[in-house]
């Protein structure tokens, strides 16, 4: 278990030291031999589950598997199976478990979770594969040869990555990654001295056995006496009625150990030694780590779960630097990137744009509340949700792959 950073002190987050550009280097060799030999090999691994759906979804959406690469997808339990329809064939689902299948593959797109990380990549490297590991779980995050993945964010740190040899990318906590997406325009300006972020998190963050769970739930709450629900009902003999529903032995809280529906739970994770849980301790080491930063940005807040779905909603407070005026604060924010959305701060575009009921299977990532506080000129909060499982979790990944299919043939993507 890792352990809590300090903010005094100074990150060891730069890359490590560029790897020779002579034809020993093993990803100029492997961009060598596809710029003029077999198609690039790519395997999938995860694929069933939730990221690694939503994964497929988009490349399919986007026409990824478009005949320029050969897509093998491995299976932890239905070895000789069939695979998923993506437009192209495919062989036989292989075992995700192999050395020797997964070392043929040119690069390895793992949604399968850390542990099966831990066990795998370590082996398949100690093998002497020297291919592209892209990883959507945390395992790899902070290991000083691996890049937290966050295009546009750090695109210039991953092109720099790919020339220095580094070939393992990993995906980026999904509250950290939604957060940059939606205020990196900030970060870029360099206005930001420190940030809290509290957190509002779906139930998707926890897994889709966790996202079921809160479906029963609402359906317990949901089967409560009808009369009760009828407008001239005394509204006390209801809530007395849904307390003891929470109460009872049969509601189902397996996976969440509380209620979440009509409830929150203020806690995510595992506890750290500071107090912190290690979901808030991602947000300094990770975001820092994202931004390669040479002072540390402090950044803290609690992280809560709540009954939504899938979307990540943050309220947000930043001490900025300087008095900066906020029309500019606004251009800065909405000129970052194409996904961004700055929502006016009236109640009828909050309530119309922002909210995970709106954003919900979308790639845009709204920001809103924007105002100066009241503590002072430099200070500054907002309100910002996000898909967790698209730009937090899968769009990262997706975009990952594509940067690297271009580079080992020479190319740049976008």
């Amino acid at each position: 278990q890792m352990g809590a950073l300090d903010v005094k002190d100074k990150p060891n987050f730069p890359p490590p030291t560029p790897s020779s550009s002579s034809s020993s280097d093993p990803a100029t060799t492997i961009q060598r031999r596809h710029s003029t030999l077999a198609m690039v090999k790519v395997g999938f691994v995860g694929w069933r589950g939730m990221v690694g759906s939503v994964l497929l979804e988009r490349m399919m959406e986007e026409k990824d598997f478009d005949g320029s690469f050969e897509a093998t997808f491995f299976t932890t339990s239905n070895v000789g199976g069939q695979g998923p329809n993506v437009g192209q064939s495919s062989p036989p689902l292989v075992d995700a478990f192999s050395i020797a299948d997964l070392s043929a593959m040119d690069v390895v797109v793992s949604c399968q979770g850390g542990d099966y990380t831990n066990e795998v990549h370590p082996k398949l490297r100690q093998s002497g594969w020297k291919g592209y590991w892209i990883d959507a779980a945390s395992a790899l995050r902070m290991k000083d040869d691996a890049i937290i993945v966050l295009d546009p964010v750090n695109r210039a740190m991953i092109d720099k990555g790919l020339q220095d040899g580094i070939r393992d990318y990993v995906g980026g906590n999904c509250t950290v990654s939604l957060m940059l997406m939606a205020l990196a325009g900030l970060f870029e300006k360099g206005w930001v001295e420190w940030m809290t972020s509290m957190t509002y998190q779906a139930a998707s963050g926890a897994g889709a056995k966790n996202m079921r769970e809160l479906v029963l739930q609402m359906e317990k709450l949901g089967a409560v006496d009808p009369a009760l629900k009828n407008d001239r009902a005394n509204i006390l003999d209801l809530d007395r009625a849904i307390t003891k529903v929470y109460q009872e032995d049969s509601f189902p809280k397996e996976n969440f150990g509380a209620p979440l529906a009509g409830a929150l739970i203020p806690w995510i994770d595992k506890a750290m030694e500071n107090g912190q849980t290690k979901e808030e301790w991602k947000g300094i080491a990770e975001t820092n780590k994202i931004l390669g930063t040479s002072q540390t940005i402090p950044i803290d807040g609690q992280c809560v779960r709540i009954g939504a779905m899938r979307c990540h909603s943050q309220a947000i407070t930043i001490k900025l630097k300087q008095d900066v005026p906020m029309d500019q604060i606004e251009a800065a924010i909405a000129s970052h990137n194409q996904w961004v959305r700055v929502i006016p701060n009236t109640k009828e575009s909050t309530v119309a744009e922002l909210s995970p009921a709106v954003v919900n299977g979308k790639l845009i990532v709204p920001v809103g509340r924007l105002r100066k506080m009241t503590l002072g000129p430099e200070y500054l909060t907002c309100f910002t949700v996000g898909d967790q499982l698209l730009w937090g979790a899968a769009e990262p990944v997706r975009r990952m792959l594509k940067i690297v299919l271009c580079h080992m043939e020479g190319k740049r993507w976008q």
